[in-house]
């Protein structure tokens, strides 16, 4: 990497061999980390005064941040920021894996909201700075995923349906960029209705603080359906997309009957085909 000047966004990535494999995307996150203040935010959100390894959150929240984009899968791999001149462009210290490790344990649950505190102001400083739909329509994706897990001693994780052990999270992405709105990690073998009331809460609340003005409209599957689902996007005002399940009485029925004519293609998904008809 060739250092065009002391500003993270002036550097540019080269190689001199097509064979050589780096980590250069990592100045794009780094540069994104420094323009929306990243470390001083969390310096001044998390508060882990008195705890041991609590002291300057921010650099140490960013090495982990950093190290996972570049595929860190343990802390140990941490070390891979510290090879040749990485730590010298990202803009902050990268902190060793023991020191990590130490930060990690002082965590409580009250922290880890802080660090939610955190991405709903990192999503409002983003999205002031262009990225955010403002008074256009904003369609979200809702839906519960399994991120699978190695050692049964993980910490909340637990079997679902699918027989694979992990964590059972669920998830709001933006459908237009992909980016990850809100997310909620949940205890043990979850189901996808577990909780979907407060997160579309939080979540809703989360955008328009953001600056979304617009209309709102969620998509999720046949998991969150439900009469308490339907209550609090009614309450929220918020358009929504839900499937059901047909083996439900009736459901099936009232979609027999709809006649062939009614049906309305509609712009749904972006390499899919959706219809759409009335029925009672």
């Amino acid at each position: 990497m060739t250092p065009l000047s002391h500003r993270i966004d002036r550097l540019d990535a080269t190689f001199d061999d097509p064979n050589l494999v780096a980590n250069a995307g990592l100045v794009l996150i780094a540069t994104l980390s420094q323009r929306l203040g990243l470390e001083a935010l969390i310096d001044a959100t998390v508060r882990l005064v008195g705890r041991v390894g609590g002291a300057r959150p921010g650099r140490k929240v960013l090495t982990l941040v950093h190290a996972m984009i570049a595929g860190a899968s343990h802390i140990d791999h941490v070390d891979m920021l510290r090879a040749g001149s990485t730590a010298a462009v990202l803009g902050h210290r990268v902190m060793a894996p023991s020191t990590l490790g130490r930060f990690l344990r002082a965590f409580t649950f009250g922290h880890v909201r802080q660090l939610e505190a955190v991405l709903g102001r990192v999503l409002e400083r983003a999205w002031e700075a262009g990225a955010g739909p403002a008074d256009a329509p904003l369609v979200i994706d809702l839906d519960s995923t399994i991120c699978p897990v190695d050692g049964k001693q993980k910490q909340g994780a637990g079997f679902g349906y699918t027989k694979v052990l992990g964590y059972h999270p669920i998830l709001a992405t933006r459908a237009d960029s992909g980016e990850v709105l809100h997310a909620r990690m949940r205890k043990g073998q979850a189901n996808t209705q577990r909780g979907a009331r407060r997160f579309i809460d939080e979540l809703i609340a989360r955008v328009r603080r953001a600056g979304a003005s617009g209309e709102i409209t969620v998509r999720m599957d046949s998991g969150f359906w439900s009469n308490d689902t339907i209550a609090t996007l009614n309450r929220l005002d918020v358009r929504y997309t839900m499937a059901v399940r047909t083996t439900t009485t009736g459901i099936a029925a009232a979609i027999g009957q709809i006649p062939d004519d009614a049906w309305r293609e509609i712009d749904y998904t972006c390499d899919g085909q959706a219809q759409v008809a009335d029925t009672t």
